[in-house]
């Protein structure tokens, strides 16, 4: 699923015209990735939480020579599903599985 194909689900979904439907959309969007930056994790229960992490620095090789290279620290967003996700995920997958 695409973000267009998302907007179309939440706007079939709420009634919502789709322009107001992607404007939510981004909001949560935005309000997500602001909530990462200042370091805070974002917990919806039953669906997962968004968190950040860190990633030490560390030294790596450039494949096409074999140079050892530094790769430096970064930070990187994450998610970790909830138990409800985990679940109607598992569901799905059991009942189409033959």
């Amino acid at each position: 699923m695409n973000k267009a194909e998302l907007i179309d689900a939440i706007s079939s979904a709420t009634d919502l015209p789709k322009a107001t439907a992607a404007r939510a959309l981004e909001a949560f969007t935005a309000s997500v990735t602001t909530a990462l930056q200042q370091g805070n994790d974002v917990s919806l229960v039953g669906f997962g939480t968004f968190t950040v992490k860190a990633r030490a620095a560390r030294e790596g090789r450039n494949p096409q020579t074999g140079a050892a290279i530094q790769i430096a620290a970064a930070k990187l967003p994450g998610f970790k599903p909830g138990k409800g996700l985990k679940d109607a995920v598992n569901r799905e997958g059991s009942e189409t599985a033959v």
